[in-house]
């Protein structure tokens, strides 16, 4: 699929874009997306809450690895917290670590305006036969 496609299949992900995710580069193995830190966001001690900057990366790891066309489902992650995020943005980017015609492994960064390190994730998809092209509405 070309970046276009890509970035324009993935406007249908409905979750993303309720959280207020903005899918800004598709690129073969790679993605970047960037998330506005607001009141919805943030748990009860007042800082981002982890399931949007989990939704976040979560994003990018989808685009990275269905990049290529092949529908990729993810079958595990692992994501490490390293600093509390509280307002701004915050951007997530995702790059291809290995590949193979049924697995694939991305590892994903989480940065905030100031560029600090907010988390990392780790994550292998299950390439599946099917092409992405089935899947568009």
């Amino acid at each position: 699929m070309s970046p276009t496609e890509l970035h324009d299949f993935f406007r249908n992900d409905r979750f993303a874009e309720h959280v207020g995710i903005e899918l800004l580069e598709a690129a073969p193995g790679r993605a970047r997306a960037r998330l506005v830190i607001d009141d919805r966001h943030l748990n009860a001690v007042g800082v981002a809450h982890g399931a949007a900057i989990f939704s976040l990366a979560d994003l990018v790891f989808a685009v990275a690895s269905n990049s290529h066309g092949t529908v990729a489902l993810g079958v595990n992650v692992s994501v490490s917290f390293m600093k509390a995020a509280r307002r701004g943005a915050l951007t997530a980017e995702a790059e291809e670590v290995s590949i193979n015609p049924k697995l694939a492994t991305y590892l994903i960064r989480v940065l905030d305006e100031d560029e600090t390190l907010i988390a990392l994730m780790q994550g292998t998809v299950y390439r599946k036969r099917d092409a992405l092209r089935e899947h568009l509405p």
